[in-house]
């Protein structure tokens, strides 16, 4: 899985992900502030994507015309308020809301210029609608922008507001309500989200990037900003979130830094079992 990618994104990633042949590549979003050359590119890529637009991605215009050119690229691609599958390896991965800044429930114009004026019961139904199409059997993702409210209101929690005090919980409400009513029948068995940066504004450390609830759901945050960096010696690593599965659980998780040509060099461990998973993203 990718994180946001601010651009960061370019030929040499295409070749890792080539190397690397993950089952499924996500993208959580803020791709560029809208450059279609970025966007041209992963619609090249040969394995299976699913993506969500971040708020970044409508750039800077409100009328929602550069918005809906990256849509129309993307495709099927891009998913919100949808189930994109594969049954080689099975995998499903459902949508939340495009383009979220986090804070509770927003529209913005170039949003509501593209989708319409949707409430925030609306968008939850819709996720959870959704996800009631994923086969019982299969991994279920839910790929988001913002993470969920719930996890935290302190500066590091996984979507805690770190820019200004007080430092609140700045999830998406919608997509908790979602997680929430899945509960009930099918909880999600992870969920993937970018947005709020691992590292905290004014460099006082970094964010907490995983959670795993009472009921077994993991929450990860790929939000790793910038994606590409360089080690102590000046040679170019690319992060991305890394997981595996056995059968619908997550038995691997971890923050990854690769060096372009393929070669591990540091992994940040989040989540590990014993026995290694069938499906990997």
């Amino acid at each position: 899985m990718a994180g946001d990618l601010h651009g960061d994104w370019g030929t040499e990633d295409v070749d890792l992900i080539e190397r690397l042949q993950p089952d499924a590549l996500l993208f959580v979003g803020d791709l560029s502030d809208g450059d279609l050359r970025l966007v041209k590119s992963i619609t090249q890529l040969s394995l299976p994507v699913a993506i969500l637009l971040g708020n970044h991605d409508r750039g800077r215009d409100r009328s929602g015309d550069l918005l809906q050119r990256q849509i129309t690229m993307l495709g099927a691609r891009h998913c919100p308020w949808q189930l994109r599958a594969w049954s080689q390896p099975a995998l499903a991965v459902v949508g939340a809301r495009p383009c979220s800044a986090g804070g509770g429930f927003h529209l913005s114009q170039a949003v509501q210029a593209v989708f319409g004026p949707i409430t925030e019961t609306q968008s939850a139904d819709w996720i959870v609608d959704a996800a009631k199409q994923a086969p019982e059997h299969w991994p279920l993702i839910v790929l988001a922008h913002s993470g969920p409210t719930g996890l935290g209101s302190a500066a590091d929690s996984p979507c805690g507001r770190d820019w200004k005090q007080p430092h609140i919980d700045w999830g998406d409400r919608d997509l908790a309500m979602a997680l929430d009513r899945m509960q009930r029948t099918r909880p999600a068995d992870l969920v993937v989200f970018g947005h709020m940066h691992h590292q905290l504004k004014g460099r006082r450390g970094a964010r907490i990037t995983f959670h795993r609830d009472r009921r077994g759901t993991c929450f990860v945050n790929a939000a790793c900003v910038p994606r590409i960096g360089v080690d102590e010696s000046g040679r170019t690593l690319h992060h991305l979130t890394w997981v595996e599965f056995l059968g619908t659980e997550p038995s691997l998780v971890s923050h990854r830094w690769y060096r372009p040509s393929g070669e591990l060099i540091y992994e940040q461990t989040l989540l590990r079992h014993a026995i290694k998973g069938q499906a990997s993203c």
